[in-house]
């Protein structure tokens, strides 16, 4: 594991199939509570063009920068020039069941599924919730992540902590 300076972050890539709602939060939330350690990225293996509207809703009212989000595919980053990535998380379950791309560099990779809030039924408060309850189980997970002393771990040991977090249930405390 490369040591980070304060020039060069780890690089997160996290993936979901249609790159709209799960994945764009989570790139959102990991630049906005680490951006000292990790730069975030998201991507999908079959991206919708745009980004949910739940989601961008969510992320604009908890004051988040929404004006550059965008769902792009994740060729872009098995492209030359595309940013050194330290960790891929796959954050839906198709994503998960999916050939990834070979990434350069061996990134360490984890499956963090969450449900799709974007196949949410219901009225329009209950679509929300579903909305913020992914946001905040996203919230957890990385905010365990930006917690491990990664620089101090083994490969193994940091990958058990990676497979741990994806473990984490909606309705368990924080490990």
């Amino acid at each position: 594991m490369r040591v980070v300076t304060s020039s060069e972050p780890f690089n997160a890539l996290f993936l979901c199939t249609g790159n709209s709602c799960r994945s764009i939060m989570a790139e959102c939330i990991l630049n906005r509570m680490d951006a000292r350690r990790f730069r975030a990225f998201s991507a999908g293996s079959h991206p919708t063009g745009k980004v949910n509207e739940y989601a961008r809703e969510i992320l604009r009212n908890t004051n988040y920068d929404v004006a550059s989000l965008r769902s792009k595919s994740w060729d872009e980053f098995a492209m030359p020039g595309a940013p050194k990535l330290d960790f891929v998380f796959t954050v839906c379950d198709d994503a998960a069941n999916e050939v990834c791309p070979i990434w350069p560099g061996q990134p360490m990779t984890a499956h963090w599924g969450l449900a799709d809030p974007a196949k949410a039924n219901g009225s329009e408060a209950e679509k929300r919730f579903v909305f913020a309850d992914t946001m905040r189980m996203l919230t957890q997970r990385i905010s365990i992540f930006t917690n491990l002393p990664i620089e101090s771990l083994s490969k193994l040991s940091l990958q058990k902590h990676l497979d741990d977090i994806g473990k984490i249930r909606a309705d368990a405390e924080p490990v």
